[in-house]
Order: C-alpha cells, then structure tokens, then sequence
C-alpha cells in the first residue's frame, strides 16, 4: 500500500462550510460598512481567521486596535456558530461517507488536519465525532496554514512519519502546507490544478485508486 494514513483538511473537503463562513464575514463587514463580496472571500480560503480579518480590513478606511480586531473575530465566529448549527448529517455527501469508510476498511489511519477551532462542532453536527483516529485542529496549533504545523501535529497523533502520509486539501494555502511538511497531497476544488500538488482529485472517491 502506498500511504499507511491520510490526513484530510475539513472545510471543502470532508464537507462544505464556505457559505456559513462568507455569510458571516459579509454580515461584519456590511456592519463595519466594508465593501466584501464573494470574490473577495476567495482569498479567504484556507487562512486563519485573524488574517481573514486582516484581508477584510484592507478595504477599511479606519484603523482598529489588536483588542478591536479580537472582538470582531470573536463577533464573526458567534456568527458561524450559529450559522452552524444548520448543519446536520445531511451535509456529508453518501460519495464521501462510503470513501472514508472503504479507505477505513483498508486498514488506513485516517485523520483530520484543519487550522478551524471548529472542527469539532462541525464533525458532531455531521455525524463523525467519533470517527477519525485524530483530530488536529486550530485548538492545538500555534501556526495556521500554509504553516505545517497541523498536519505534523496529526502525523504524530497516529504515529506515522510524513512519508507515510497522504494530505488531502481543496486550499492552495494547504498544499503549501503539506509539501512544508514533507507530505505528499492530494489536490482538489480549487487547488485540483496546484502543481505542487502530487494527486489531483477529480472526485473524492478517486482516492480510493491513489490509496489502493
């Protein structure tokens, strides 16, 4: 077998969550009277929320304190939260509830590697809290994306080296990543043409030829 495990980023690959998060950025930055549209959250994907912020507010004609900047952080993740709780099993397509369980099968460690603080909320809204053998998550990193700090940190949660991992990503900001980190990634959505990228996903069950 060619991997031992597979590190997966969450948000555009195990389940969708782009739109909660553009809705709450718009809501802030309509309040702070910022010009933000969809195109503008495409430089989001990928990134922390504090350096979201940062790219929101380049458009701002005002400048805000760290303690400013925290509280609107704070404001758009309530936001998201409640955003959230829309979610439910629905929002796990059956393609890649029946990939990860084949590619579980097979014996792989699986796990989940993504620089969001609410990973854990968003695997219990859509049914696999329990399901992955780790989760690395912006709870225990210090370094966000394209930092590989979250998929090392998962590689050591179940013991394998990074040569003996697979990374599967849809944010250019996480190929970076892994290839930093010595993994080999799997590229899909927007990354699928990151020619840094080894795989490149048509489909999220085409892991299951990469992984055979």
């Amino acid at each position: 077998m060619r991997y031992q495990g597979i590190i997966f980023d969450l948000d555009g690959v195990i389940c969708s969550t782009d739109e909660y998060h553009y809705q709450a950025w718009k809501a802030l930055s309509d309040r702070l009277g910022i010009p933000f549209d969809r195109e503008r959250n495409n430089l989001l994907r990928g990134v922390s929320r504090m350096e979201s912020l940062s790219i929101i507010l380049e458009k701002s004609e005002k400048t805000y304190t760290a303690e400013e900047k925290a509280a609107f952080t704070d404001e758009k993740n309530e936001l998201y939260r409640k955003l959230l709780c829309q979610m439910s099993t629905a929002d796990l397509s059956a393609e890649v509830r029946a990939t990860l369980e084949a590619l579980r099968g097979r014996g792989l460690k699986l796990a989940i590697g993504s620089s969001s603080r609410n990973t854990p909320f968003i695997l219990e809204r859509i049914g696999l809290a329990d399901f992955f053998d780790a989760v690395a998550d912006g709870n225990c990193i210090t370094h966000s994306k394209p930092h590989p700090e979250v998929f090392l940190k998962a590689a050591d949660m179940i013991s394998l080296s990074p040569s003996h991992c697979l990374v599967v990503e849809d944010a250019h900001a996480g190929v970076e990543a892994a290839c930093a980190g010595g993994f080999d990634c799997a590229a899909m959505g927007d990354a699928r043409e990151d020619a840094r990228a080894r795989w490149h996903l048509n489909t999220f069950a085409d892991l299951l030829t990469i992984a055979e």
